[in-house]
């Protein structure tokens, strides 16, 4: 052990916090890669559920039914031909889903998971999840226009006009958390919401909170925003052309980002890792030290609503979802940007310096 200790020391500072690195990013992603893989069977036993049935349960791991259902999904995948179409551009027809994918992954790096810890603590953190999560659209465009089909590229043009109209929104609406936060570090927009619950941002930023959470809804493509599929069309959308691992990828990132918008909901409007029971001193300690435990739970709630929402509401008119981006979401933030700057100009609010 001494010699490894001495092996490790002796390396070149520079390496040893490259590796450093290479393991932190690896104990982020690799949860993260089961969760997105989990998620898939949490949805379909939740929604099961709500709608009185059963759920996958033939596929057993561990001793419980269901749970080998996910990995059985990937084996299946893996098995699968890629058939890439004759006349596309095959690479672009492979890149696409790698872009899809890849934003939702590397957004990982500025959100603080526990007090103390972030991969990459940069001070313009709020900028790189801006630029990263609008990163995304080029992996559907891409994916529609080089598969040389018509179908799909009407597909990948409903899409881009959807994420477009809702990346604006959520725009606006983290301007609102940026002038609350006094920042653009997450870390430190999750220090300024200290204090308990009625001082986290979903409380003075009420309509932000809806708009931003709604539009992460829209921009992942889910129910009930999840047009882009095409369905009357006969065809899948963009993705028409893709099959095996190159289909699954893209709905990788849909469920990737399902878990990033909770992630970043929670960090942006509900204090991240901060404590529920934060300031009320006839709380035991325990429960007022903030965590990752508060993060996963906070993070948890927002999934379990995306899939509520899959199993409630009826899917809207394409019309009716731009009209809600383009004439009532952008308004709402506007409005409300400017009602929050007179709140901080005259020091209404626990955050407002």
């Amino acid at each position: 052990m001494s010699g490894l200790i001495d092996f490790w020391m002796g390396l070149p500072e520079q390496l040893r916090y490259l590796v450093v690195t290479l393991l932190q990013i690896v104990a982020i992603l690799l949860p993260l890669i089961i969760c997105v893989a989990l998620l898939t069977l949490v949805e379909r036993k939740v929604i099961g559920y709500m709608q009185a049935r059963v759920g996958p349960n033939r596929v057993n791991l561990f001793g419980i039914k269901g749970l080998g259902q996910p990995f059985a999904d990937v084996v299946k995948l893996l098995i699968k031909e890629v058939v890439v179409p004759a006349r596309s551009n095959q690479f672009l027809f492979v890149v696409a889903p790698i872009l899809a994918l890849v934003p939702a992954f590397a957004t990982w790096a500025v959100i603080p998971l526990w007090p103390g810890f972030t991969l990459a603590d940069v001070d313009a953190g709020l900028l790189y999840v801006l630029a990263l999560t609008s990163a995304g659209v080029y992996g559907i465009i891409l994916a529609g226009w080089a598969t040389n089909s018509k179908y799909a590229f009407l597909g990948a043009m409903r899409s881009a006009a959807q994420i477009v109209a809702y990346e604006i929104a959520m725009g606006f609406a983290l301007v609102g958390v940026l002038m609350a936060g006094g920042s653009l570090n997450l870390g430190d927009i999750i220090e300024s919401q200290r204090g308990g619950p009625g001082s986290w941002l979903w409380l003075w930023l009420f309509p932000l909170f809806i708009v931003y959470f709604i539009s992460g809804v829209a921009e992942t493509n889910r129910a009930p925003f999840d047009v882009a599929e095409g369905e009357s069309e006969i065809v899948a959308g963009f993705h028409v052309e893709y099959s095996g691992m190159a289909f699954a990828l893209f709905f990788l990132a849909e469920y990737a980002n399902m878990i990033l918008v909770a992630a970043l909901t929670s960090v942006f409007f509900f204090g991240g890792w901060l404590s529920p029971f934060e300031g009320y001193p006839f709380m035991p300690a325990i429960l007022q030290a903030p965590g990752f435990h508060w993060f996963a739970l906070k993070l948890s709630f927002f999934l379990f609503c995306f899939l509520w929402f899959r199993a409630t509401f009826p899917r809207y008119r394409y019309d009716q979802i731009m009209r809600l981006g383009w004439k009532v979401f952008i308004p709402i933030t506007i409005v409300w940007i400017v009602v929050e700057g007179v709140m901080v100009y005259f020091k209404v609010g626990p955050w407002a310096v």
